[in-house]
């Protein structure tokens, strides 16, 4: 009997593991995420407030920026990776920018909608409720992927707008220099631009359901040991729950609008226009990043296998005075929403925040 009882309970719990995460159930955990207060609710420019039990303490207001094609859970993804409640623990008034789904509609949005338009509102929205707009020397912008990549060619766009910092965790600058995109810009050179997008032309962007396979094609190994890795730690509900929490994101994930893919395909990635520091938004409109007058921090990984660390560290040669700073072991989500950011990569934005 003594050894029977352990063994018996050792089977319920994995039973009970098994049946939470199959399609029937209901996860190892529930979370809903962060309380919030929507502020301002139109397509592609939600603006929230995570709620606060007190007050903030910090001079200023951040402003979250997710990437295009990316669910805003990116930056609360469950209770211990959540760089939300992070934030909101280190006394910042916290806000984020919600560009929802993305639909055939949607498809001449490029990346100076967000920089003309999206973001500078959201900015001076966040210092209106944040405040006295006078009082506060800006908005403190931290982006993830192209959210940092749409935070440098809005920066550069507007120079005068408040931005007091910018944060770009894991946003490549040379495309050059990341192993995955190397295919699509061989075939750009072999076909041209015109052949490589026109099925993304003829579709209105690139659809939620591609982008979803995509981005798990871009981690092979997690996707075919998945089913290993969950057998393994079945009884393990904290690694259960990081498992379902990440598909759970990728599954939440919209489309490119076709404007905006058009551009990152043609512009970062075929002719590489971060690294050369000058993005040509239009024909008749260059972006320089060397415009850019606020602090900036690129956090990156050596392991992150989407935007490898050299790919980002090359902001330092185009952004003025921008720094390198390197949290190595973390993957590209795991750089904003790992399991251990809080160790290696949010003490970084904490000290740059900070200054």
């Amino acid at each position: 009997m003594p050894t029977t009882a352990p063994a018996l309970s050792t089977l319920t719990t994995a039973a009970r593991n098994a049946w939470a995460i199959s399609p029937l159930g209901d996860g190892v955990e529930q979370y809903d995420g962060l309380p919030a207060t929507v502020l301002h609710d139109e397509p592609h420019r939600r603006l929230s407030r995570y709620d606060r039990a007190t007050s903030a303490t910090a001079p200023r207001p951040v402003l979250l920026v997710p990437p295009l094609a990316v669910s805003p859970r990116c930056f609360d993804l469950r209770p211990q990776q959540s760089p939300a409640a992070h934030l909101l623990a280190s006394g910042r008034a916290t806000y984020l920018l919600d560009s929802g789904r993305i639909t055939f509609a949607d498809r001449a949005m490029g990346f100076e909608t967000w920089a003309d338009d999206i973001l500078p509102t959201a900015i001076h929205r966040v210092l209106d409720d944040h405040g006295n707009p006078d009082d506060v020397d800006g908005v403190d912008l931290v982006g993830w992927s192209l959210g940092g990549t749409i935070s440098l060619l809005t920066a550069a766009a507007h120079p005068d707008l408040p931005i007091a910092s910018l944060t770009a965790f894991g946003t490549p600058i040379d495309y050059s220099l990341i192993p995955a995109v190397q295919p699509l810009i061989l075939a750009d050179r072999v076909l041209g631009s015109r052949a490589v997008t026109a099925p993304t032309a003829a579709l209105g962007g690139v659809p939620r359901h591609l982008v979803r396979a995509s981005y798990r094609a871009m981690a092979p190994k997690r996707e075919l040991t998945k089913a290993v890795h969950l057998a393994r730690n079945i009884l393990d509900e904290e690694a259960l729950a990081r498992t379902a929490a990440i598909d759970g994101f990728i599954s939440d994930m919209p489309g490119y609008p076709g404007r905006a893919y058009h551009q990152i395909h043609t512009r970062l990635m075929a002719r590489n226009e971060l690294a050369s520091g000058t993005v040509h938004l239009s024909r008749r409109r260059p972006v320089h990043l060397g415009d850019i007058r606020t602090r900036v921090v690129f956090i990156g990984s050596e392991t992150d296998n989407i935007a490898d660390g050299p790919a980002v560290r090359a902001g330092v040669d185009v952004v003025p005075g921008a720094r390198y700073a390197a949290a190595d072991g973390l993957s590209h989500l795991g750089l904003v929403a790992g399991p251990r950011a809080a160790e290696l990569s949010w003490p970084l934005m904490d000290a740059f925040l900070a200054e």
